[in-house]
């Protein structure tokens, strides 16, 4: 999903982790947002990079919450607690 769409580099794991921090900082009322979460991952991307890292993001969640993205198998519904036959 958004793991290698920011940038032909891909993004690492710690990356990630610095990218949804820095989302929390620079909320989307922030000026230069973008070019903001670029500095605050030291440069390691550039403020297009993120931004279109962020709207990867925002297509994937849409694409979960509207039931296209399967729950990986050990993860299932079940696991998720969207298994109604539990109840019954």
């Amino acid at each position: 999903m958004a793991s290698g769409s920011g940038s032909s580099r891909g993004w690492t794991q710690r990356q990630n982790k610095q990218f949804e921090c820095a989302l929390a900082v620079y909320d989307r009322e922030t000026p230069d947002r973008w070019h903001n979460i670029a500095r605050y991952m030291g440069g390691a991307k550039s403020a297009d990079e993120v931004r279109r890292h962020f709207e990867q993001l925002v297509a994937d969640v849409a694409q979960i919450e509207a039931g296209h993205v399967p729950f990986p198998p050990r993860y299932g519904a079940a696991a998720a607690g969207f298994d109604d036959t539990a109840s019954r």
